[in-house]
């Protein structure tokens, strides 16, 4: 019988598709000690007989391919089970198992963002993993995403967050401070010949979040991961104090009202922009545009003292319900996050392991531009993946909205936040 919930959900939280690419000549360094170089520990002990194959869905997108296509190659080498290798959208994964899983034509392995486990769970689709003697080697943030109702749902793969660009020959030296952000936005921008201090999605609570959180917001109330979708923190006074600095941003002419996201990356490309706040996923496209005059920096301390807190993502294998060699995907799923093949899959793809020892390894730790995301995912918190955030997006957004016109903060995020609670009244994820 499919495992159908009544769980309280307890898991944390980024979107966004990351396609940025690794330094081309890193080396990988050695493993730290202690970690695992092998596969998981279903390897170690007794396994059911190999299968010819596995199936496994990955992200359709060049480099991710290319990587994984050189790890799994290696893996047919090692162990004679071939991999079959389907480029699958992310995004379009989920209603796809859906329907080819009960058929017999599903995956063994999917690939999704951590914030869709609830729904995947109650949905039936996957099975919880066994990390086993890996649990160790991913970093604490990576395993509180992955985690619900005390089980493991995947094997962490790509961690992501947002953080801040800027071009080096507008500033010299990064802001760390939203107070030396603003004095960069007040004598850079010039809205009549499309030139800016500072740029980004003001009005996307995806990157808004962190002035929201940075001052005491939340989405639900948490307690040891355990959250409480009966309280929203939205409309609090850390909430009227974000969506207030946002409103400035509007009123002061800093950031336009028809702003888009390709407006603001051509504006950046094109060298308008002092500075905007994005995701690493921007990275190979600025870099084109910008040479060595690109620079990555966390996103600047808040006048409070306190670092913006921005939502984190990790993107994990997760084993197929339907899947009828689970203990050998899960080999494959240990195998492909090992410390080797994620530093490959770094290299090649350009996203970053969510490993300790891959977050120390030089070629991550002292890249002037992957170091920056690195460094701000350590600030972050992940994104609720209980199935009563996907209620949440659309009322906040549009209170964004209307706060980006002007409308007063403290009446439209109550507003938004009643939202919430009737959409998940009638959503039913409250059940």
């Amino acid at each position: 019988m499919k495992k159908f919930l009544m769980y309280v959900f307890a898991t944390f939280f980024i979107v966004g598709v990351l396609a940025a690419c690794g330094p081309d000549d890193a080396e990988p360094a050695e493993p730290s000690e202690g970690s695992s170089e092998g596969t998981s520990d279903a390897s170690a002990t007794d396994m059911p007989e190999k299968p010819d194959s596995l199936k496994l869905w990955v992200n359709a997108e060049e480099k991710q391919e290319e990587a994984v296509r050189e790890i799994t190659e290696k893996y047919t080498e090692e162990t004679g089970i071939e991999v079959e290798m389907i480029p699958v959208d992310m995004l379009e994964q989920v209603e796809k198992l859906d329907v080819e899983g009960p058929a017999g034509n599903g995956p063994d392995i999917i690939f999704q963002p951590h914030d869709r486990i609830g729904d995947l769970v109650l949905r039936g689709l996957v099975d919880s993993v066994n990390l086993g003697d890996m649990e160790g080697d991913y970093t604490e943030t990576a395993l509180e995403a992955v985690q619900l109702d005390g089980e493991y749902w995947g094997y962490p793969a790509v961690i992501e967050t947002y953080g801040m660009f800027y071009n080096k020959s507008i500033v010299e030296e990064a802001p760390g401070t939203m107070e030396e952000l603003m004095a960069i936005a007040e004598r850079d921008t010039n809205a009549a010949n499309d030139e800016f201090g500072f740029l980004m999605e003001a009005a996307n609570f995806y990157f808004v979040y962190p002035f929201f959180s940075g001052n005491g917001a939340y989405v639900f109330a948490n307690e040891e991961g355990n959250y409480d979708i009966s309280d929203v923190g939205l409309a609090n006074e850390g909430s009227i104090q974000g969506g207030e600095l946002v409103q400035s941003w509007f009123e002061n002419g800093y950031i336009p009202q028809d702003l888009t996201p390709d407006i603001m990356n051509g504006l950046f490309q094109e060298g308008k922009v002092s500075a905007v706040i994005n995701g690493p996923w921007m990275v190979r496209e600025y870099s084109e545009a910008l040479g060595d005059d690109l620079g990555a920096a966390p996103l600047p301390v808040l006048d409070n003292g306190e670092n913006p807190k921005s939502f984190v993502g990790v993107k994990s294998y997760m084993l197929s319900y339907y899947s009828e060699d689970k203990e050998w995907a899960e080999d494959l799923m240990a195998y492909i996050t090992n410390y080797d093949n994620s530093m490959i899959y770094y290299d090649v793809a350009g996203e970053i392991p969510p490993r300790d020892d891959a977050m120390e390894n030089p070629v991550i730790a002292e890249d002037p531009i992957f170091s920056a995301f690195a460094e701000q995912t350590t600030y972050g918190e992940p994104m609720p993946s209980v199935p009563a955030m996907q209620q949440v997006w659309d009322p906040i957004n549009d209170a964004l909205n209307f706060i980006s016109k002007g409308e007063p903060v403290d009446e439209v995020l109550e507003e938004a936040v009643q939202s919430i609670h009737d959409q998940i009244e009638v959503s039913g994820a409250n059940q």
